[in-house]
C-alpha cells in the first residue's frame, strides 16, 4: 500500500512539476494547466530561458566588408558561446517538459520558439476551436451542480478546476456570477445558510477564495452544532438512566418485607409426682 501511495505522488510530481522536477505534458487535455505550469517553473529556474522561448533564436554575425555574415564557430567570442548555450537550454528544458509520444512529432523544430508556438496551435488550435472550448466550458458551467453523494471538498475542488480551465481558455466570468453559481450549487440542505450568505456578503466584492472560506466555516459551525447536539442528547439520556436506577433502588428498599427474628423456646412440661 505504501509503495502504491509513493507511486501515484511520483506520477502526480511528474505532471504538476516541483521545484526541482520540470512539469511534464502528457496529453491534450492537460495542455492549459501544463502551459501555465512550465512557465511559472522556467522563470523560477532561469527567466532568460522564458526570455530565449518568447525571443526565438539570435544569429551570431559579423561584419566582413561591411557586410553582415554569420560568424563561424571557430571565432566565437565568450559572449557568443553563452548566447549559443542559452538558446539550447531553453530547448533542451522545452524538448524535456514533452512525454516522449508527444516529443516524437515536434523533433522537426530546432528552435524554441518554433516549438512553442507549435504547440500552442496544435493544443489550443486556430479561433474557431478556442471559441469552440470556450462555449464547451461556459455550458459546463452553467450547468455546474451538486452530485448526489459527493462531499463538500469535492464539490468545491471540481469548482476550482473547472474555473481554473475556464480562465486558461480566456473565458472571463464577474465575481457574482462566480459566487452565485457555486452558492446555487449547493445541496438543498445549505438552503439555509446560502440565504444567510447571499443576505449578509456583497457576492460583488467577494473572491472566489473568499467565498469558499465563508462556506468551509458554515461547514465547520454545522458540524459542531451537530457534535454538541449528540453530546447533549447522550448527556441527557445518561442523567435520565441515573434517575431512574436510583428511583428503582429507593423502590425497591422502601417495598423489601420487614423480617423480625424470631427464637424458638421449647414448652417445658410440668414436673408430677405420683
Amino acid at each position: 500500500m505504501e509503495s502504491q501511495s509513493m507511486t501515484v505522488h511520483q506520477e502526480l510530481d511528474s505532471i504538476m512539476g516541483t521545484t526541482s522536477r520540470i512539469p511534464r505534458l502528457l496529453n491534450a487535455e492537460g495542455f492549459p494547466e501544463w502551459k501555465y505550469r512550465i512557465e511559472k517553473y522556467i522563470k523560477m529556474k532561469d527567466f532568460k530561458i522564458w526570455h530565449s522561448i518568447l525571443r526565438g533564436p539570435i544569429r551570431i554575425t559579423t561584419v566582413v566588408d561591411e557586410v553582415i555574415v554569420d560568424k563561424r564557430i571557430q571565432n566565437y567570442t565568450d559572449e557568443d558561446f553563452e548566447r549559443v548555450e542559452e538558446q539550447e537550454k531553453a530547448l533542451a528544458t522545452l524538448t524535456m517538459a514533452l512525454s516522449p509520444e508527444i516529443a516524437q512529432g515536434f523533433r522537426d523544430y530546432t528552435s524554441t520558439k518554433a516549438l512553442w508556438e507549435a504547440l500552442i496551435e496544435v493544443y489550443e488550435g486556430n479561433e474557431d476551436m478556442k471559441q469552440s472550448r470556450q462555449d464547451m466550458l461556459r455550458q459546463k458551467f452553467n450547468m455546474f451542480n451538486y452530485v448526489l453523494g459527493e462531499t463538500l471538498e469535492n464539490q468545491l475542488q471540481r469548482f476550482i478546476t473547472l474555473t481554473t480551465e475556464m480562465s486558461s481558455a480566456g473565458v472571463s466570468v464577474t465575481r457574482s456570477e462566480l459566487n452565485k453559481k457555486l452558492l446555487n450549487s449547493l445541496p438543498k440542505s445549505w438552503d439555509m445558510n446560502v440565504s444567510v450568505i447571499k443576505k449578509t456578503k456583497d457576492l460583488n466584492r467577494l473572491s472566489l477564495a473568499e467565498t469558499m472560506a465563508i462556506i468551509k466555516a458554515c461547514d465547520l459551525d454545522d458540524k459542531q452544532r451537530e457534535i454538541n447536539h449528540v453530546n447533549s442528547y447522550s448527556t441527557a439520556n445518561l442523567g435520565i438512566q441515573t434517575s431512574n436506577n436510583n428511583a428503582f433502588s429507593s423502590f425497591t428498599v422502601a417495598q423489601a418485607p420487614q423480617v423480625t427474628p424470631t427464637t424458638h423456646v421449647p414448652q417445658v412440661q410440668p414436673f408430677m409426682t405420683h
